[in-house]
């Protein structure tokens, strides 16, 4: 089990199983706010402080909120707004131990632009 949290661990979260892929995108949300992102089914993450402790913000096409933290503003992860069964959330692997991220192997998505993998 892996356990990471937010940097004042007012938000914990723990991954359901080791993540083998993560995302790098390059979106105008994500280069700012964070990753790389492991994805799991909605409600398989552990997730403690959540919502008491946490803000969201809801932005584009208004199908995914990110969730930070309320104290020291870290992007923890994304849920969808309307989950549906087999749905995924996002996790900020940048919450966790360096060791686990450096672990996965990272894949470049294009999210500005071609919506694309860029790293093939």
């Amino acid at each position: 089990m892996h356990e990471g949290s937010c940097h004042c661990g007012a938000v914990r979260l723990r991954l359901p199983s080791t993540p083998t892929v993560a995302t790098d995108c390059n979106c105008s949300l994500c280069r700012r706010g964070g990753g790389p992102w492991v994805y799991f089914e909605f409600g398989s993450v552990a997730i403690e402080g959540h919502p008491e402790s946490t803000i969201d913000y809801i932005w584009g096409d208004r199908t995914l909120r990110t969730i930070r933290c309320k104290t020291c503003g870290c992007v923890t992860h994304w849920e969808p707004l309307q989950p549906t069964p087999g749905c995924k959330h996002g996790v900020n692997l940048g919450n966790f131990d360096p060791a686990l991220i450096a672990s996965v192997r990272v894949r470049r998505f294009d999210g500005a632009d071609s919506w694309k993998f860029i790293d093939e």
